[in-house]
This record gives C-alpha cells, structure tokens and sequence, in this order.
C-alpha cells in the first residue's frame, strides 16, 4: 500500500515538475536545500509564528467580510450578527481579534531577537528595512481594523488618531477632513477604512513578506552567534558545497517549528475560549457599546500594541512636537544597522554596557506601554514617561558610541552549540 502511494505521489511530482519545471528547483533553493545555521534557539520561531497568524487573519477576516456591513449605521450591528447569529461566528471574530495582538506579541519579540543577536548587520540590511516597512504596514493594517466594528472606543479612537495630522502646520486640517472624508468619522471613513483593510494593506503586507523572506534566503540567517556559515568550511552529510553548519531547513526546523506552532496554538485556544477580551487588553470593554458621537468615553486610549508610542506623544505638552516624537520613534528603527557600530553582531559577545542598555530599552518600551494604557492625569507618570521616552531615543542616537567603546569577547569562527 506504502509502494502504491509513493508511484502515485511521484507520479503527481512528476506531471506538476513537467508543466511547471521551476517550482521544484524554487521548493529545493527555500526549503530542503536552503541550510540554516545548526545553533538556532527558541527565539528564531517568532518568525514562522507570524506567518502562521498572518494566514490566520488572512482567512477570518474572509469570513468576517461576508457578514459585515460598511455602513455607520449598520457596521455595529453587523459585528452583533456575527457574534450571536452567524454559525460559529463568534469563534471567527474571537479568532481575529485575539490574532491581531498575538501578531504583535510575535513580532515585538521577533525584532528584539533582531535586536539582541544583530540580525540588522551587514549583510542584512535589507531584510532589517523589509521587516520595518511590515511593522510599519501592519500598525496601519491594525488601526483602520480596530475602526471597523464602530465601536465607542473605535469611533473616539479614530476621530483622536486621524486628528493628530491637523498639527501638521497649513496643511493639517485640509489632511484631517480629506483622510476622514467628513468633518467627523463616518459612512466615508468607515468605507475608506475598509477598502484599505481588506484588500489594499494586506496585497501590501504579503508583497513585503515575500520580499522579507526573499531577501532573507539570499544573503542567510543570522544565528545566536553572529558568525556567518556561508563564509566556513564546506561539507556536510547532505551537500558537499553546503556549509558545513547548516542543516536543510526542511525538515529539521520545519519539524521544530510545527511543535511551537502547535503549542502558540493551544495557547491561543485558551484566550479565545476562556479569555478573548484578555480583561481589556485585547478587546476593550467600551468598544462593546455602539459608537456615539455626543457621549465622550472616560478615557479614550489605543490598543496595547500603540500604547508606548502613545505614551510617547501624549508626555510631550506640545501637539506637533508629540506627534514628531510618535513617528520619530518608529522611523529612527529603520536606522539601527547604520547606527550600531559594535565588531561583534551578537550580544553574546559584548560587554555588560551593551546588555544593560539593551534590557533598559525593553524596560523602557514596556513601561511606557503602561503608562499609555493609563489615564494620562498622573503628573509624576508624566515625568517618568519623559524621561523614558528620552531613554528610547537616547539609546538608538547614543548607539555609535556605546557600540563601539564597549568591550567585546572572542567571536569563535564558526557557529557553537549553545543552549
């Protein structure tokens, strides 16, 4: 029976190979001939993670789009439909919306991995502004989403967000009522809003993907010890011209990579069963009321995900100087690999500098993450969150110096076996 699948398996190969002959050498070059360092640990799976909610949001919000209505007076009620009449509906929505941070949550520890193992150094430039420019896309992604359930929160957080470009200096109100489409959000921004989500961003998203993982299997992966296995011996069990510390990515880390995606599942399965608002965090109590235009909420704030960047500009008293720090703290990401200057890509190999500033960044991010979940009307957190957010900048501006007087171990020549 083995015999008779395997003819038939072949058979099928062959007949695809023949109509369409570059799709087995394109399998070979990215999956079972593509050779990933051996040293790999936990912290490179946050990339196949992505992927896998990516696809995950992919294909919920298909299903969401049959039942939503893009209308203000109908988008709340249509979201309600799904919950309490459409077949399993609620399981959809709960999906998406618990997708939506757990995509976050992979893709701020796939950076800080980036971060911690140097991943942004030559020749990886490339793939470190491909990454940013799928960060940058799916905060955009994430933000005309949370909009479309026309929610109170997502209503007040539309109108407080889109309202920020009218600091813009002549041209800023003209920019708020042309992205708005009206002087308020409404039938305009909402249908806008869901163009984009649903099929503009995410081409966008999938484009920048494909060029991530493109410029990724050209130059190789990074690994936890900085050392390049293209530029080792050659010669492995598979391959003599194959580097001698890589292993075929299919199928040993295809093999790992399914248990951890298999375990991101379960606990994802947990949060939407027992869990899907995640008190608050994930879905936010307010945004369960119908959007309405007369009834401020208590206290308007995003998302967990934008909460340091919000943080950011609200401790700044003034409006366009918040607005700079905002945007200034995402766009001076793109400029790590030029401002690192360190001999040793890894932080296994530095010295305690770069390791205590590195955790006082994450420190720093996650306290200003909660500082901007906070009501805003404590004036001692307001000082903290200046000098925190003085902190972020300080540690990328300040990163040519300290990289580079900071001591550094021995880089071994070749790839260790590091637990």
């Amino acid at each position: 029976m083995a015999n008779i699948f395997t003819r038939a398996a072949t058979g099928v190969m062959d007949w695809v190979n023949a109509r369409a002959p570059a799709l087995a050498p394109m399998y070979r070059k990215h999956m079972s001939e593509y050779y990933a360092p051996k040293n790999f640990n936990i912290w490179y799976i946050f990339g196949v993670l992505s992927l896998v909610v990516l696809v995950n949001q992919i294909v919920t919000g298909i299903f969401l789009t049959m039942h939503f209505k893009t209308s203000a007076a109908e988008a709340f009620a249509s979201v309600e439909y799904i919950m309490r009449d459409v077949e399993w509906g609620w399981l959809i929505r709960y999906m998406h919306s618990t997708g939506a941070s757990l995509f976050f949550i992979v893709v701020y520890l796939h950076m800080f991995r980036g971060l911690m193992y140097g991943s942004y150094q030559k020749p990886r430039e490339l793939v470190w502004i491909l990454g940013m420019l799928i960060y940058l896309v799916l905060m955009a992604e994430a933000f005309m989403g949370y909009v479309l359930p026309w929610g109170q929160m997502s209503f007040w957080g539309a109108k407080v967000i889109i309202s920020l470009f009218g600091a813009i200096p002549v041209i800023g109100n003209g920019l708020t009522e042309w992205i708005m489409g009206d002087y308020l959000p409404s039938d305009a921004t909402l249908n806008r809003f869901f163009a984009l989500h649903v099929i503009a961003l995410p081409l966008v998203l999938l484009l920048l993907v494909v060029l991530h993982l493109g410029a990724l299997h050209e130059v190789g992966s990074n690994n936890p010890d900085g050392v390049e296995i293209k530029k080792g011996p050659k010669g492995n069990r598979w391959s003599p011209t194959a580097p001698a510390d890589g292993v075929p990515f299919h199928p040993y880390y295809t093999v790992k990579d399914t248990f951890y995606v298999c375990l991101m599942l379960l606990v994802a399965a947990f949060i939407i069963f027992f869990a899907p608002a995640f008190g608050g965090w994930f879905l936010e109590h307010d945004n369960f009321t119908e959007a309405n235009r007369l009834v401020t909420p208590e206290h308007i704030k995003p998302v967990w995900y934008y909460t340091p960047f919000y943080a950011m500009l609200r401790v700044v008293p003034d409006k366009l100087g918040g607005v700079l720090v905002m945007f200034g703290a995402i766009a001076i990401l793109f400029a790590v690999p030029w401002l690192d200057r360190s001999k040793a890509k890894s932080y296994r190999y530095r010295g305690v500098l770069s390791w205590a500033l590195l955790l006082g960044f994450a420190f720093s991010f996650v306290w200003l993450g909660k500082i901007g979940a906070g009501p805003g009307t404590d004036p001692v957190e307001t000082i903290v969150g200046r000098f925190l957010t003085a902190y972020y900048f300080l540690f990328f501006l300040t990163m040519p110096i300290w990289t580079k007087i900071d001591k550094t171990k021995p880089v071994p020549e070749r790839v260790t076996t590091h637990d």
